[in-house]
């Protein structure tokens, strides 16, 4: 959808922003450029939708030289995000974000239609919302109605510009949850523009790490945080990189053990014997769905064992999460339970899977790391574990 071929961006007092570029950006995929200061990569952005005229190379946007595009209509193709959001502080928030759509020459009825519907894609109630003024918002609510305006004539591409990067650090994370989420749905061609790495790798489908005026990476955010190209990319990821990772490795079943399991209605005293015989401390407790519903301790067996069912002592279940979801989620919910191992439960229909220990979160990473190096499943994937022993 857009691609950048041998672009160099040179101002006239010497400066060279943007050095013989060229990269690409599929349909439908979200990429981050992430860098320093001065780096180059707002520049880029710009020349996409011509705030900036590269000096030598050429732009495309869907097969189509950029610069052979009259600017105004070509922009009005592109939406626009940017830090400051830009909102016409005498026009109400739905007249914002009717915006491109009556600059196109839509029909005011069909427009205002349009901007409500995008008001409340992105958690606006336009009965509520619709009617005030810019100042009448918070910053994240300004900066929502941002992205609702670049939204509202269902432009192919979108431009961000540090959008989120004006808020507090609770609200930056909400509009990234809401945004990856929105774009599950419309799935726009995104380049967006960041300083946080953080922001990059769990936004990005792809990221491009800039050096000064160059990509020096570009790649998915797994494979920069797990074999960065040079040691500039290693240095800008920082030494955390591991932990980084963590957000953008998901958990697998083959990443679960499998400790014995017990059915709510089993007696206690036949669940226990179980336990013991294998030797296992605990079990998870499935009710008839196979779902989780609680745990229960080996305990003893025999005489001592208490009467009833597993139901009567199953201990809850505080500690899940879906398969798929990210190792650093999986890594949060084990500190926040102070948890020894969490269940893992099919996505869709919360059926029991297995469980993740801090062992197989470690051997999940290791995994994943091997695997883009090697360019295999994570599957085919061993890694070596060292026992601790009790030698001194």
């Amino acid at each position: 959808m857009i691609r950048f071929e041998h672009v160099t961006k040179r101002y006239p007092d010497g400066t060279t922003a943007v050095d013989d570029l060229s990269f690409e950006v599929a349909e439908g995929e979200l990429v981050t450029l992430v860098g320093p200061s001065g780096c180059g990569k707002t520049t880029t952005m710009k020349m996409v939708n011509r705030l900036t005229e590269p000096t030598e190379g050429r732009v495309f946007l869907d097969g189509e030289d950029v610069s052979a595009i009259d600017p105004v209509r070509l922009r009005r193709r592109i939406g626009y995000v940017i830090q400051q959001v830009g909102l016409f502080p005498h026009r109400t928030v739905l007249e914002n974000t009717a915006t491109v759509p009556r600059l196109l020459g839509w029909k005011k009825g069909k427009g205002t239609e349009r901007a409500a519907e995008l008001l409340d894609l992105v958690g606006l109630d336009p009965s509520v919302y619709g009617d005030r003024y810019p100042d009448q918002l918070s910053g994240g609510q300004r900066q929502r109605v941002g992205v609702a305006r670049a939204l509202a004539a269902d432009p192919p591409v979108l431009l961000m510009d540090e959008p989120f990067g004006a808020v507090d650090p609770v609200v930056r994370e909400r509009l990234q949850n809401e945004f990856l989420a929105l774009q599950a749905q419309v799935r726009k061609t995104v380049l967006f523009v960041t300083h946080d790495i953080e922001e990059a790798v769990r936004l990005g489908d792809r990221m491009a790490v800039y050096g000064q005026g160059r990509i020096d990476q570009f790649d998915t955010p797994a494979t920069v945080l797990g074999a960065p190209a040079t040691p500039y990319v290693a240095d800008f990821v920082g030494s955390d990189r591991g932990l980084k990772r963590l957000s953008v490795t998901p958990v697998e079943e083959g990443d679960l053990d499998q400790p014995p399991v017990v059915r709510l209605d089993d007696s206690l005293a036949h669940a226990t014997e179980r336990l013991r015989a294998v030797g296992a401390p605990w079990a998870v407790v499935l009710d008839g769905g196979d779902k989780p519903h609680g745990w229960i301790p080996a305990g003893g067996s025999g005489p001592a064992t208490p009467p009833g069912t597993v139901r009567d002592h199953a201990r809850p279940m505080e500690a899940w999460l879906p398969l798929g979801a990210p190792l650093r989620r999986a890594f949060a919910t084990m500190l926040q339970h102070d948890a020894g191992w969490i269940a893992v439960v099919d996505e869709k229909g919360g059926r029991y899977l297995g469980v993740l220990t801090p062992a197989r979160l470690h051997e999940a990473l290791r995994r994943s790391i091997g695997a883009d190096a090697r360019d295999v499943p994570r599957a085919e994937v061993a890694v070596e574990t060292v026992t601790a022993s009790a030698t001194r």
